[in-house]
C-alpha cells in the first residue's frame, strides 16, 4: 500500500482529494493535515510515502513545509496548484526546491474532466511512490557554474538540440540548461508537459538562472542559435524548414495525447535537420518521445537518454532505451557535458 498525507487548509479539498485516492485499492489516505506545521507533525508520526501539499496556508504555508520536509527527511512531495499566475509561479518555486511534480485544483469541472483529474492524482502518486528519487530529493546543485568553452574553430557537428520532459522535467531541465554557455552554437527546442500558464513562469525562471535566453516560443518564430524555445502549454510545437530558415509553427493536432506532445517535436526535428538532430529524453511517465526517437534515429540524429537512478519517474527515457533508440543513457548531472562533447 502506498501511504498518502493529505496537506490543505480546505476540509471541502481534503475530503475530495482524499476520496478520489481511496478509490485505488493500492493507495491509503493515513492521515490529513490543515497547514504546514501540522503536516510536519503528521509526517514524523505517520511516516507517509507520498505528500499532497497544497500551497496557501495559514500558520505554515507549503513551501515553507516543503523546505523543512526536504532539509530533515525527505519524502515525494506532489504539489496542488492553484491554475493562476501566481500559482504557476510558487509552484515552479516549489519544484525547484524538490517537489517531485504538480497537480492543478482546478475541480471545478464534471463528468469527464473530474474522472480525468482524479486518473491524473492517483497516476502521479503511483508514479512518484514507485521511485524514491533519492537523487532529486536531494536538491541538485544550481547555483552559478564555470561556462563551458567553445573555441572559434571548432567544428559543430549537430545544427539543433531537442529536450522532451514531463514528470521531474522543470528541476532536471534548470540543471542542464543553467550548464550551458551563453553562446551556445545551435538553437534549443523543449516540450515539457505542463499547463500554458505554467510554461510562461516556467521559460520567465529559466531566462533568470541560465547564461542562454530562454522563452516561451512564439507561432512562425525563427529559431537562432543561443536560444532555449520552450513549447507552451496545451499547444503543440513543430520545427519546420524553409530553405534554410527554421521556425516553429504551432500544430493543434488531436493526435497525439500529451501537450505539448514530445513525439510531435522530435519527429518535425529530425524532419527539419536529418542528421544534424540531437534528442534528448528526460524523467517522465508514458512513453511520449519513443515514436519522435524513432525518426530521429532513422534519419541518423544522436540521442540521450536519462538514466534511471536520476528520473523521479523512469517512463519516457525507458521506452526510448528498450527500444535501443538512445547512443548514450547517463544521469542528470552528465547530460550537460555529454551535450558539449557531442556538438
Amino acid at each position: 500500500m502506498i501511504k498518502v498525507l493529505v496537506v490543505d487548509d480546505s476540509l471541502v479539498m481534503r475530503k475530495m482529494i482524499s476520496r478520489m485516492l481511496s478509490k485505488d485499492n493500492a493507495v491509503e489516505v493515513v492521515g490529513t493535515a490543515v497547514d504546514g506545521r501540522d503536516a510536519l507533525e503528521k509526517v514524523e508520526s505517520l511516516k507517509p510515502d507520498v505528500i499532497t501539499m497544497d500551497v496557501e496556508m495559514p500558520v505554515m504555508n507549503g513551501i515553507e513545509a516543503l523546505k523543512q520536509i526536504m532539509a530533515r527527511d525527505p519524502v515525494p512531495v506532489i504539489i496542488m496548484s492553484a491554475l493562476t499566475r501566481e500559482g504557476a509561479e510558487i509552484t515552479m518555486e516549489a519544484l525547484q526546491l524538490g517537489a517531485c511534480d504538480f497537480v492543478t485544483k482546478d475541480f471545478g469541472n464534471i463528468g469527464g474532466t473530474l474522472a480525468a483529474k482524479e486518473a491524473e492524482i492517483i497516476t502521479k502518486v503511483k508514479n512518484v511512490a514507485k521511485n524514491k528519487v533519492k537523487f532529486l530529493l536531494r536538491k541538485l546543485d544550481i547555483r552559478e557554474k564555470k561556462p563551458a568553452v567553445i573555441s572559434p574553430d571548432q567544428k559543430i557537428r549537430h545544427e539543433v538540440l531537442a529536450i522532451g520532459a514531463s514528470t521531474g522535467g522543470p528541476p532536471a531541465l534548470q540543471h542542464i540548461l543553467t550548464s550551458l554557455p551563453k553562446a551556445f552554437p545551435v538553437p534549443i527546442v523543449i516540450a515539457q508537459h505542463m499547463p500554458k500558464i505554467f510554461t510562461q513562469s516556467f521559460s520567465q525562471r529559466l531566462d533568470a538562472v541560465s547564461q542562454l535566453h530562454v522563452k516561451e516560443a512564439e507561432d512562425g518564430e525563427t529559431l537562432v542559435p543561443g536560444v532555449a524555445y520552450i513549447a507552451p502549454g496545451n499547444s503543440h510545437m513543430a520545427v519546420k524548414r524553409k530553405g534554410r530558415i527554421v521556425s516553429v509553427q504551432f500544430n493543434e493536432g488531436t493526435q497525439y495525447i500529451y501537450r505539448p506532445s514530445v513525439d510531435l517535436l522530435m519527429a518535425t526535428t529530425a524532419g527539419a535537420y536529418d542528421r544534424q538532430s540531437f534528442g534528448v529524453i528526460l524523467t517522465g511517465m508514458g512513453n511520449d518521445g519513443l515514436a519522435g526517437m524513432k525518426e530521429m534515429r532513422a534519419k541518423g540524429g544522436y540521442i540521450v537518454a536519462q538514466d534511471e537512478e536520476t528520473c523521479v519517474v523512469f517512463g519516457m527515457p525507458k521506452a526510448v532505451i528498450a527500444a535501443n533508440l538512445a547512443d548514450a543513457v547517463l544521469p542528470i548531472d552528465k547530460i550537460s557535458e555529454e551535450i558539449m562533447r557531442v556538438l
